[in-house]
């Protein structure tokens, strides 16, 4: 009874806590990889006032809303005013909002995100660094940072993703195959350094170099609960591991919002190579495909048809057991909606999932969604894939922020064998 007490009096707090920033604060801003700023201009005049209002209002027969707007109702202040994104100075700005969040792997989370946004010169594209540290109701400790830093002529964009985490999980075997049955519970520390810089090579076009890092420590496991035998005692344990190695990067990217887009397409093609003579604990190359869709759909509304495709195959070598492909451990800790994180792993991974995003209210308040995903992985190298295992599920979205179109997504996916959650994030899954 304590132990859910405490759970909802850390809700209510985070909740009370999460109102007054936005009440107080002139910018609030979008979190994890999709970091486009939400910055707030302040009216100089009514005549000003008047001006934005009409000049938003025509772009929307409806005026649109989101969660700030609705909180200054209740208070009977005035809805706020569309702010312009070159409000952004080589000034930086910064801005901390607490936040929950909930997932399968760490169930309730709280979390204190913040973002600092700045140009680096009067031309140059908005430069952002977002980082977060969260505590879960599973004991879990995650501290992720991302950077994007563009220099003042947008020649070059460095892009850094740094994270630490304390991190129980359980781990489930190898292949797409593998059954709920055969949980095996770990634990392990987590470090990773990925500093990458993208050159522009054609209009929507980047080539990049990177070196990637990710180092494993303290790796323990208590194998599977109902006695059988281990895939990750037969893979090879390890107290540690290391992968240590450089990447080459082609990017393309034409979408007009990179938290929630309603056109374009986004590419990525990324080689990496970890060898012994770099660090790594052993020799590997790995290959990863990631591409997604977007559609207006019908043509003359808002609402969007998306696909994601995202391929991750280990080329050659033994990664470490934890580098293997696996469910909800891309960048964006985003595949497999319906399933836990770390819930099928294996050498090769083939992801596919569409979701069609649709406004519920005129005012873009709420809206909604509905996804389907399939995932087939191998299990050691030089295996075959193994069977599809699909999610489905509908998912609500209330919006953050109307400026960036950013919003608080909450999805409920279904999965095989009675596998079902509740995954509460912020911006767009992809």
């Amino acid at each position: 009874m304590n132990k859910i007490f405490n759970i909802k009096y850390l809700l209510i707090k985070a909740g009370c806590l999460l109102i007054a920033l936005v009440l107080t604060c002139s910018h609030v801003f979008a979190q994890a990889n999709k970091n486009v700023p939400i910055p707030r201009l302040k009216p100089k005049s009514k005549a000003d006032s008047a001006k934005l209002v009409t000049d938003t209002v025509s772009k929307d027969a409806t005026r649109q809303k989101d969660i700030s707007d609705v909180i200054r109702s209740i208070f009977h202040r005035e809805p706020s005013l569309n702010p312009q994104p070159d409000s952004v100075t080589t000034k930086p700005e910064i801005s901390v909002v607490p936040a929950i969040g909930y997932t399968l792997v760490s169930k309730l989370a709280v979390v204190l995100s913040g973002n600092m946004v700045f140009r680096t010169g009067p031309q140059s594209k908005i430069s952002t660094v977002v980082a977060s540290a969260s505590y879960t109701q599973n004991k879990q400790f995650i501290i992720p940072i991302q950077s994007s830093i563009w220099t003042k002529n947008n020649a070059l964009n460095f892009v850094g993703d740094y994270r630490f985490y304390k991190y129980p999980q359980d781990t489930y075997g190898l292949g797409s195959g593998a059954s709920a049955n055969d949980r095996d519970p770990m634990d392990f520390s987590f470090g990773r350094f990925y500093e990458t810089v993208y050159h522009r090579v054609a209009y929507n076009w980047y080539g990049g170099i990177g070196y990637a890092m990710d180092a494993y420590w303290n790796i323990t496991h208590q194998g599977p609960v109902n006695g059988a035998p281990s895939d990750y005692e037969r893979y090879g344990t390890s107290s540690h591991s290391l992968a240590s190695g450089f990447t080459l990067d082609m990017l393309h990217d034409s979408r007009d919002n990179p938290i929630n887009p309603v056109k374009g397409w986004f590419g990525l093609v990324q080689y990496r190579n970890n060898p012994e003579w770099l660090g790594s604990s052993s020799a590997w190359q790995s290959l990863i495909l990631d591409f997604r869709k977007y559609f207006r759909f019908p043509q003359s509304s808002n609402n969007v048809l998306a696909f994601w495709t995202y391929d991750w195959f280990i080329l050659h070598g033994t990664a470490p057991y934890l580098n293997l492909p696996s469910t909800s451990w891309d960048p964006n800790t985003a595949t497999g909606r319906g399933y836990i994180q770390g819930r099928f792993r294996g050498a090769q991974m083939v992801y596919l999932e569409s979701e069609y995003r649709f406004r519920i209210t005129s005012n873009g308040l709420l809206g909604g969604v509905v996804f389907a995903n399939a995932e087939s992985l191998s299990a050691q190298q030089g295996t075959r894939l193994q069977a599809i295992q699909p999610a489905i599920g509908p998912g609500l979205r209330i919006k953050l922020n109307k400026t960036s179109n950013t919003n608080i997504a909450i999805d409920y996916g279904f999965g095989r064998n009675h596998s079902r959650g509740l995954f509460i994030d912020v911006g767009e899954i992809f």
